[in-house]
């Protein structure tokens, strides 16, 4: 998987205060081959679990494959939210009846709870993505990974109203045995991605729609950002994308679990 690190210094930003949070925070198809081969609407809770209790395992290995079969997508969208992009998706979303992954970070949740709790009510679902987006959690001690992690679920589950996050997105791929275990064990299955749109570099609507067109023979999980800068290409991608998959003959799903 690519790292995502050039243009990152929002991020930057925030890590101090990503930081201070974490420590306050209350304690069948090749598509499925593909993944087996890397590891081993009213407020609907079902939507991202059901709140409270504790969750059941999940399988560890990382996931790319769709709940809607061999002509299922699913549309991911990491790294918010963000008041300015993520209503937008929202929107479209909608529009087009499609429902999506949302993989949110612990101080963006923690910072706009609002949208989490819209992001839950339309019945997508949420993601763990760490609590700063640090795409050099594999090569930091296991007791970092561990807070970063479970610290980014317990925001988003307080920030939810008490939605769990079904899956685990490790920041740029940096997936370790370790987390992906840590996370499978809170019922977070790790996930990956098939295409990369390379929204997050701004390459221009033209480029993220064919990257779309072009790279989806290499499986259904797509990858586009909600946040992080000037997202106005996502979004206008998104608005052609959607309709070209239904004319396509796909249909929308989440990541098997």
């Amino acid at each position: 998987m690519a790292r995502h690190g050039a243009g990152r210094g929002w991020y930057g930003k925030v890590v101090g205060g990503a930081l201070g949070v974490t420590l306050l925070a209350v304690g069948a198809s090749v598509w499925t081959a593909q993944a087996d081969s890397v590891g081993s609407a009213s407020r609907k809770p079902s939507a991202s679990a059901a709140p409270g209790g504790a969750a059941e395992p999940v399988d560890v290995s990382i996931v790319h494959a769709s709940d809607a079969g061999a002509r299922g997508v699913n549309i991911t969208i990491d790294d918010g939210p963000d008041p300015t992009w993520t209503p937008q998706v929202l929107d479209l979303l909608d529009e087009y009846g499609v429902k999506a992954t949302f993989c949110v970070t612990g101080v963006q949740a923690q910072t706009y709870p609002d949208l989490v709790q819209q992001v839950v009510a339309a019945g997508h679902r949420l993601c763990d993505h760490t609590v700063s987006h640090d795409t050099a959690m594999d090569k930091k001690p296991e007791s970092y990974q561990s807070k970063e992690i479970l610290d980014a679920e317990r925001m988003i589950i307080k920030a939810s109203g008490g939605v769990r996050p079904l899956y685990y997105r490790a920041p740029g791929g940096a997936f370790t045995p370790y987390s992906r275990k840590l996370a499978a064990s809170h019922g977070m299955r790790p996930l990956g991605w098939n295409v990369d749109t390379k929204d997050f570099e701004r390459p221009g609507t033209d480029a993220i729609v064919e990257t779309v067109q072009r790279e989806l023979s290499n499986g259904p999980t797509l990858l586009f950002h909600d946040a992080g800068g000037d997202r106005t290409q996502t979004v206008e991608a998104l608005r052609r994308v959607l309709p070209w998959l239904k004319e396509q003959g796909y249909s929308f799903g989440f990541p098997v679990r």
